[in-house]
């Protein structure tokens, strides 16, 4: 990922607050997905929810993403 880009997060990721309250909103989106998921019966949908869920918690990696050394 561009460095530049990742250093433009900085600070939505690093003010406590912020991060914090958008943690509990995807913590919610991924509840969400949870319940849809137990609910699907076609494989396609199974698996498109499965993948929401994936980028949901990749998307609480951030933080720790741009915050990662450079020499990573």
């Amino acid at each position: 990922m561009d460095r530049k880009i990742l250093n433009s997060l900085k600070p939505q990721v690093n003010n406590n607050r912020q991060w914090q309250a958008f943690n509990n909103y995807v913590d919610e989106l991924v509840a969400q997905h949870h319940r849809t998921l137990e609910q699907q019966t076609n494989p396609t949908d199974i698996y498109r929810t499965q993948g929401a869920i994936t980028a949901l918690k990749r998307i609480k990696m951030l933080r720790e993403e741009v915050n990662a050394d450079d020499g990573i």
